[in-house]
Parts: C-alpha cells; structure tokens; sequence
C-alpha cells in the first residue's frame, strides 16, 4: 500500500555511512545461493560482501568471488566472529569503504558455524565511522528445519536474535506452513518471509538505485558455476505479495512522544523504518533522518534542504502486517497542538549520536 511519495534512497545515514548486513544461517541452508541473487538483482546498488569460510577450501568464497571482483573479502580456515576483537573487522570494512570504491552495501555472509550474535556485536563495536549496522537476515533450511534443530538447538536462540528470518526451500519441504508457523514463534518482532531458491527482493534488505543497471556483478549463471536450477521469475525485480510497503507522507508536523511510542511499540513483521521526520516546534532547524532495522533504531539531525518543504516522508516495509493499522497509528502521531515544551525530545534524543561521534548503546537489541 502507499499513501504518498517515497522519500529519497537513506541506506543507513544517508551519504556518510554503508549499511553491513549479517547473514546468518546453519550449513546448507542456502546464504550464498541468497548473496548470489542479491548480487544478481541490486537494482543498481553495488554489493561489497565479507565471506566468512569455515575450512581450508574456500568454496563459498570462489562461488562469489567473480561476482564481486575487489569487493569480495574472503577470510578462510576459520570463523570471522571468533577474531579477537573487532580491529580485525574493521580492517576489512576499511577496505570496502574507500570512497573510490562506491560501496552502497555491504553483506558479511557468515560461516554456517558462527556464531550471530558475536557477528552484531563486532559490526555496532566497529571504529569505522562509514558504516552503520544493517541488521541480522537468518537463512533457514524449510526442508531440514526439524533435522537442523534437533542437531543444533541453538537456532531457537539465533532465531530470537534475528531482524530478517528467510525461511528458504519451502518448495521442497513438508509441512511449509507448519515450519513458517513454528519459526514465527521463535522470534521476536522479525519479520519472517518464506523463499525459494533464495529469492529475496532486495529491497527488503537494502535501497536500491533506481533505473541503473547492474555493473560489474554476476551470479552463478552468469559464472557458469554450479548453482540451483530455478524457473525464471519475471518478478524478481518488485516485492511479492507477502511483503507490505507503506509509504507515509505528513506536511503536519509529528509529535516525538507519540513516534516513540509508536517505534517502540512496532509490531512484530515490521522489518524496516526509513526516510525522514519533521518535528516542527520541538526542533524547526532540522528534520531527522529514521533508519531502524528490526529492535535497531537511530536518528539523524540535519539541516532542511534549502528550498525543499518540511514534510514527513517515511517507508515501512514488512511481512504480515497491519497496513491500515499503521496509518492509523501514524495519522496519531501528528501534532494537534502549536505548543512544545523542552523535554518532549527526549526520548528521540536517546538514539541520536553523541557529540563526540559515539553513539548511545542499543538498548533495545538483545546481545
């Protein structure tokens, strides 16, 4: 559903920092067959991906490493999450970030035996000052779901954990909606999208250019290596069904006690929250940009573009959710009063960075 005009692409915080994106998932459940059609179907955006190998054979690494030439950074014969600290991370992010590279996103594809959690912590820990945290995506086998828990109980704890659940091969698993229903069960607020092949629209994940095309990435078929074959699908390029779009557009000013509420009470699917937010009397210098990502949420101030309106403009984008419900919700937040008094941002506040370019800790993310 939209109800007004998307505000402009905000992949993190817009124009200084690069969203990393953890993905996650046990053995075989299909993390590089989804990095693949990411690379495959950016929308334009260029994809910087960390491939984090378990062994001496770095086959994931080879499996992506023409797809993104110098981009790919392949760290073999051990588990990123087990560095000693996050220097170590940061090292490989600096690589990636160099302007001249022209990095929209990065992806760190873990090893199917990391740890997700440690993974987090390493990426809010990092010093480089050009990225911002993108969020957990868990990749789950449908088919071996219930073999996988049974061997690994840890998932239930992972599950928890994560922003973004994709729960893959539901094409070839019995049960499907037994499993979709078990592992929604298991998470807190994520959203969870059932996929086939790893077929995940990337715009669930990260902002894409609109119009250009991709350069400089392939996927297994344009590699000729041995991947799965799929059918084509005419619709990879837009969101399926199952994912809810909102586009929210306000030329009243919101109230901050009542978005806080609203953000801090959002509701289980709602995966992602971009764009921008007016908060008239309480701030009229500035518009602060939105940027959440399942429990993770931060604001930045900056100055209204010359010339431009002071107009709310803010996408959610979900599985499972209660689009009117929402507008409704937001319609709520509103000002119906020309008064502000000095505490009423405070609660935003306490997810703006600090003046000294250390951000305030992430209460809201269970690590």
């Amino acid at each position: 559903m939209d109800t007004g005009n998307a505000p402009s692409p905000l992949p993190g915080r817009p124009g200084t920092q690069i969203p990393v994106i953890v993905l996650a998932g046990f053995l075989g459940s299909g993390k590089t067959t989804l990095l693949n059609h990411l690379l495959h179907h950016s929308g334009g955006s260029r994809i910087g991906a960390v491939v984090n190998d378990f062994g001496a054979i770095e086959i994931d690494a080879m499996a992506v490493a023409g797809a993104l030439g110098d981009s790919t950074v392949s760290l073999g014969n051990g588990c990123l999450c087990c560095a000693v600290d996050a220097g170590e991370l940061d090292r490989y992010l600096d690589r990636l970030t160099r302007p001249g590279v022209g990095i929209d996103v990065i992806v760190i594809e873990a090893s199917g035996l990391a740890e997700p959690q440690e993974l987090v912590r390493m990426v809010l820990a990092s010093e480089n000052p050009r990225v911002v945290y993108g969020g957990l995506v868990e990749v789950v086998d449908a088919a071996e779901f219930d073999g996988t828990r049974a061997r690994h109980p840890e998932i239930d704890r992972h599950l928890a954990l994560a922003d973004l659940v994709v729960v893959n091969k539901t094409d070839r698993a019995d049960g499907g909606e037994r499993v979709l229903a078990t592992v929604r069960s298991l998470v807190d607020r994520a959203a969870v999208v059932p996929a086939s092949y790893g077929r995940v629209d990337p715009e669930f994940l990260f902002d894409c250019r609109p119009g250009e095309e991709r350069v400089g990435q392939l996927s297994f078929d344009d590699l000729g290596l041995p991947g799965e074959d799929a059918p084509d699908d005419d619709h990879a390029g837009h969101l399926h069904a199952g994912y809810d779009s909102l586009s929210f557009v306000s030329d009243v000013p919101l109230d901050p006690r009542r978005l806080m509420r609203f953000l801090d009470s959002r509701p289980e699917g709602l995966y992602r929250v971009k764009g921008y937010v007016g908060f008239g009397p309480y701030d009229p210098r500035n518009r602060y940009a939105v940027h959440a990502v399942g429990r993770f949420l931060r604001f930045y101030p900056e100055p209204w573009p010359a010339g431009e309106p002071h107009r709310t403009q803010l996408v959610l984008i979900g599985s499972g959710t209660d689009v009117p419900g929402l507008v409704k919700e937001l319609q709520g937040c509103e000002q119906d009063t020309p008064h502000a008094d000095e505490h009423g941002m405070w609660g935003v506040l306490r997810y703006v960075q600090g003046p000294g370019g250390e951000e305030e800790p992430a209460e809201d993310l269970p690590l």
